[in-house]
């Protein structure tokens, strides 16, 4: 018996010693990890500045042109950008700024498609310049990362029908950081945005104009969402109780269902004219409009799906409040419009591919 003890004594004592040298050694390899991480402190992350226009004139007439197409170069790999802001200026000619609030918007040109991708889209201010803004109408763009990179084609268009039209300014602001996912892919789902007038017809016919798409996430998505833009035109009657003729005027909610079943909403409802930064303008800048004011950018719609929908194909449908024209108009101008763009973004912590879609 006692030999017994003596032997599960020394057991026990070995066990209590190894313990304590595991201890020492794992606080060790501790102390070692911490100094290794103040051997090497984190990145020091930067804002990194381009500037694309300068002081571009587009105007109608004279031959002038509503639209500019330029080459520049950006930053070389947004994988450790986290965000990118768009600031966009207008200046006025010698002449002086077009007197008239008009859809205006920059888009870049995806590579592989071919097509311009509208980065964002703002109304002009009626008849002033944007120096009322410390940096200019400010638009996050950064859904667009995957295109912003090296050598990119931008197209600038603002609607203007004078011969006097703006000096047109745009820089970028890309934020080096920790991304909430290092790679980003965009596609276009649908895209009636031409000008204000090109869109969706609202109240009537839109035959031509195909709002029902197939869409198919790429298998290592992380995360997916919409991204649309949307104003309306127009002064179409039967106006609203309140006097609001569509689509500039007219209060709507519009939905966009997924697999036939409503799952986003969009509210095209004031969002603060009177308390516009540029005040005063050379026009009726103050009442509110349908989901944009004069001298503001028109806000993009975010909706972000509550799953990764990773190698999910789903149906998608852009699906208008129901509203029935009778074709008469307070205005000389005819038809109800909205134009509008939505992009289907995904997200991974590995390169990825971007979303397939079909009619």
């Amino acid at each position: 018996m006692k030999k017994y003890f003596f032997k599960k004594k020394i057991k026990l004592s070995f066990y209590l010693i190894f313990i304590l040298v595991f201890s020492f050694c794992s606080s060790d390899a501790v102390n070692n990890e911490i100094k290794f991480g103040d051997e090497n402190p984190p990145e020091n992350f930067e804002i990194l500045n381009y500037k694309t226009f300068s002081q571009t004139r587009i105007a109608f007439g004279a031959g002038l042109s509503q639209s500019k197409i330029s080459t520049f170069t950006l930053n070389a790999n947004n994988a450790k950008v986290k965000s990118i802001k768009m600031f966009i200026n207008l200046d006025c000619p010698s002449v002086g700024c077009n007197i008239w609030d008009v859809y205006a918007n920059i888009s870049v040109k995806d590579k592989k498609t071919k097509k311009w991708f509208e980065l964002g889209r703002y109304i002009t201010p009626y008849g002033v310049d944007t120096s009322q803004l410390t940096r200019g109408i400010e638009i996050d763009v950064t859904d667009f990362k995957s295109l912003l990179e090296g050598q990119v084609e931008l197209r600038a268009f603002i609607e203007t029908w004078g011969d006097d039209g703006w000096n047109l300014s745009v820089e970028f602001d890309f934020e080096e950081g920790i991304p909430d996912y290092p790679y980003y892919a965009v596609s276009e789902v649908i895209a009636y945005n031409a000008l204000s007038l090109a869109g969706v017809p609202y109240g009537s016919s839109t035959a031509g104009f195909d709002l029902t798409k197939t869409i198919a996430i790429p298998s290592n998505a992380f995360s997916t969402h919409l991204r649309t833009v949307i104003s309306g035109w127009g002064h179409a009657t039967p106006a609203d109780s309140d006097g609001r003729g569509c689509a500039e005027w007219c209060f709507r909610t519009h939905q966009i269902l997924i697999n036939n079943d409503p799952k986003f909403t969009h509210e095209l409802k004031p969002i603060g004219c009177g308390s516009n930064k540029i005040n005063p303008q050379r026009g009726n800048w103050a009442p509110d409009r349908a989901g944009w004011c004069p001298g503001m950018a028109v806000p993009p719609r975010v909706d972000k799906f509550d799953k990764s929908n990773s190698n999910v194909t789903f149906d998608f449908e852009y699906d208008f409040e129901d509203w029935v024209s009778d074709g008469g108009t307070q205005s000389s101008q005819t038809g109800a419009y909205y134009a509008i763009s939505t992009y289907i973004v995904v997200k991974s912590k590995t390169p990825i591919e971007a979303p397939v879609v079909n009619d």
